[in-house]
This record gives C-alpha cells, sequence and structure tokens, in this order.
C-alpha cells in the first residue's frame, strides 16, 4: 500500500517536496491556496489578503547558480540575478519537468492539520 503523504503549499519548498516524495515512492499531494505556483516569487498586482507579495522589481541578491535546485540547473540564457519573473518561470520548467503539477490542487486551503 502506497503511504499518502500531504505537502502544504506549492512555492520552492512544496516543488521539492512532492518530487522527493516521488522519488521515495511515496503519493503526495500538494494543496496550494493561491490559483498557481511559486509562493512568494508569484508576483501579484493587487496583493491577496493575508498573503506577503513581493515588490514589482525584486532581483535575486544572490546567483542563480547559488539559488537553483542541484538537480536542474537554471537555463543559460536567464539572467545570473534574475529577476523575479524568470525565478517563476525556472519554478514553472522545474515543476513541468519532474512532472509535479499532477499532483497539485489549486485554490485548496489547509485550515487545521
Amino acid at each position: 500500500m502506497v503511504q499518502k503523504v500531504a505537502v502544504i503549499g506549492a512555492g520552492m519548498s512544496g516543488l521539492t517536496s512532492i518530487k522527493s516524495c516521488l522519488e521515495e515512492g511515496l503519493e503526495p499531494t500538494c494543496f496550494e491556496s493561491g490559483p498557481d505556483i511559486g509562493g512568494l516569487w508569484r508576483f501579484k498586482e493587487e496583493p491577496e489578503p493575508g498573503r506577503a507579495n513581493i515588490y514589482e522589481s525584486v532581483v535575486l541578491n544572490s546567483s542563480k547558480e547559488r539559488m537553483a535546485f542541484s538537480d536542474f540547473p537554471p537555463a543559460a540564457e536567464l539572467t545570473n540575478n534574475m529577476h523575479h519573473s524568470e525565478v517563476l518561470l525556472y519554478l514553472r520548467q522545474y515543476a513541468q519537468n519532474f512532472g509535479l503539477l499532477r499532483h497539485i490542487r489549486f485554490q485548496v486551503c489547509v485550515c487545521v492539520c
């Protein structure tokens, strides 16, 4: 019997948690309260109540190589100090590459664990 695992949030940590669960033979379901992946890296013109938001001009303060996942290097065409939109693109590519999106349920709020 496959063990089921709940992952809360589809930001950077949530995406890597889904991938790790799959590698271990577990069955993850990720619950994301928003409409998309990315967590804090998903800039919103209109901030959502109760959720942090980043500035439209936010850029990484470290190189893309330092923030990258060890098993998925960023594309060469991405700038060294990526704009938040490039970080989100990188996260989308990561999720697509490892087939993570099918394990995420969007706009589901987990209120009690």
